[in-house]
Order: structure tokens, then sequence, then C-alpha cells
């Protein structure tokens, strides 16, 4: 047994810490909000983010410093958003060394740092080398019902990888280790610009054709972006690629595609974010990959159609009929040629 904080009480971080406390592991849940912590405590539910029973072996705390004390390691489940002020405040209180782990999605704009890039560059006792990245298809509300899941951890450091694959593998939760941990990272981030694009499809009132042809496109840009960032086209294809792309862009536990089938409906930008009530991270991750591809010059029109509706104010039923209306190409662009060409090796 083990202890483990985990920093981010919503959705994902209450399921990760119910797997954790399946496997016999002291869990503390860490919330900013001394309300929310206390309602957990008392109740045993966190039921404005997750309807589900929190097992007696799960603590929430609202004091950070206290909820990290004697910890071996600590797993960081925060909006993109506050990723660099939570760990600013950990970076204040933490004494000891411990195997961080995040399972965040998103990339930042303007600097277009991943999150392992954001989390070490505000915290001077853990290298980003030593980082874990926790990715894939998993939705926190069949994770805490303990439905099969699979997922992906990655580090450059191979035993913090096997540290965190130890604490959370269990009976319905499966985690594999991958040494590509930009390719992780970025797989699950970019994931999230499709699911919205799959929203939209399916708001507008288009079938499956059209959801499938752009799940297939999308993952084509996907592995465009990051191979030209130095990321493994192989991930793409796996776990934290092509695995939680797919679940992103069809079911209706994704927020993104709730965000997205409301634009397709014709909510904007604004309303339908006050709807959700909760973080959708695709939408800043959109403008991140826009700015990516502008400047590493790579081709992803998927993109650039939903920055043109979030950002521009373009009618989607128009930036469809664009995007059906490029110019003729093979299908067999550059990524599959890199495949190819990765297989033959």
């Amino acid at each position: 047994m083990e202890k483990v904080a985990v920093l981010g009480a919503g959705s994902w971080g209450t399921a990760l810490s119910i797997m954790l406390a399946d496997n016999g592991h002291d869990v503390r849940l860490w919330t900013h909000r001394k309300d929310q912590a206390e309602e957990i405590n008392r109740t045993k539910q966190n039921k404005r983010y997750l309807e589900a029973e929190i097992p007696a072996s799960i603590t929430a705390y609202y004091e950070m410093k206290e909820a990290i004390e004697d910890v071996s390691a600590v797993v960081i489940v925060v909006p993109a958003k506050a990723i660099r002020e939570v760990c600013r405040q950990l970076d204040e209180v933490l004494t000891s060394e411990v195997t961080l782990i995040h399972a965040t999605k998103g990339i930042e704009p303007v600097t277009l740092k991943r999150v392992s890039q954001m989390i070490s560059e505000e915290m001077m006792r853990v290298a980003q080398e030593d980082i874990v990245v926790l990715s894939g298809p998993s939705h926190a509300e069949e994770v805490a019902l303990r439905q099969p899941t699979t997922v992906t951890v990655s580090s450059e450091n191979h035993k913090n990888a096997q540290h965190a694959q130890d604490l959370f593998i269990n009976e319905s939760f499966r985690v594999y280790t991958s040494p590509d941990m930009l390719g992780i990272e970025l797989g699950g981030a970019l994931k999230n610009i499709i699911a919205l694009g799959a929203g939209i499809s399916d708001g507008l009132g288009y079938g499956d054709n059209a959801k499938a042809a752009l799940i297939t496109r999308g993952l084509a840009e996907i592995a465009r972006l990051g191979t030209s960032l130095g990321a493994n086209p192989l991930s793409f294809l796996g776990l934290s690629g092509v695995g939680d792309l797919i679940v992103t862009c069809t079911s209706v536990h994704s927020r993104n595609w709730r965000a997205g089938n409301l634009l397709g409906k014709g909510h904007k930008l604004d309303e339908v974010l006050e709807q959700m009530g909760m973080v959708v991270e695709g939408v800043r991750t959109v403008k991140a990959a826009y700015q990516f591809a502008t400047e590493q010059q790579v081709e992803m029109p998927i993109t650039s159609g939903l920055h043109q509706i979030l950002f521009e104010e373009k009618d989607p039923r128009e930036m469809v009929e664009q995007l059906m209306n490029r110019s003729k190409r093979e299908e067999m662009d550059d990524i599959a040629k890199l495949l190819s060409e990765r297989y033959s090796q």
C-alpha cells in the first residue's frame, strides 16, 4: 500500500482516485474548495462531477500541504489552464521526492507548451524527464463503474513509468507503458479538436459517413502535426491516438463532443461554455494547434475550419461545404508514407 495524492477533484480526478483506492492505496484527494472537500468526506459522494460511491480509503483535503504529506506519488488532474498555478502551490510545499504523474490533456495557447513542459517550468524539484503522463480512451463515468478500460503511461524515466503502471493497473483498468511521451501527450490533447468537429457534424444532422470521414482525416491531421514535432507516428495508432479519438468523438460522455453538438445546433461559443459548466479543453487546444500548424507549416484543414467557427464566427455548415470542396488529392499523404517507411525498416 502506498500513500498517493490526487490533485483535482473533478470527474477524472475522482475516478482515478477510485482506481487507486481499489488497489489498496491510501488516497488523498485535493480540491481548492473547502466545501467540496467537506462534502466528499461527509457523504462519500462528489455528485456535481461524478455519480459514484467514494471508497472509505479516500480522504478529501483543501490544504495542499496536508494532502501531500508523506506521499510516494502525486497525480495531477486539473484543467490545463490551472496547471501552472497548482504546480506553483505544489512546489512550495513539496519537500520529498515523489513520482509525479499527470492526466491532463491540453496544450497551452501562445507558449505552445505541453502539460509536462508547464509542470517542469513551475516546479524546481521535478525534472521534465521524470514526469509521467497517463492518457488513453477513458471516460471517468465508465472508469468509476469499473468497466474495462485501457490506458497508456509514458515517461523518459522508465522506472517512473513502471511505478505509475503498478499504482493503477488492476482487473478493470489495464495500463500499458510507452517510451514516446511526446506522442502520448499530443495525441491526448489534439483528439479533443476532432471531437468538437464530430459533435458539430452530429449537431448539423449529418450521418455516420460524415463522422467516419472526420475521424479518419482528423487522425491524419493529428499524426501530421505530431510527427513534424518529433513524435513516433505509430503512437497515433495506439490507445492515446486512435483509441482516445474514437471514444471522444462517438460518446455522449465526451464534453468536447457535447460542446460541438451545441455549436452545430446553432449556439454561440460563450453560450455553450456557460451551459457546459465544465472545462472544454478542445476549445483552447484548437487555438494552440492552429498556431502550431501555422508555425510548423503543417496542413490542418479541419483544425483551421474549427478555428474559424470558434473564433471567427464562421457558419458551421459553410465550413463543411468548404472542406468538401477542397482541391483533389491522394489519400496516401505524408503520414501514410511515414508509416510505410517505418514498417519497411
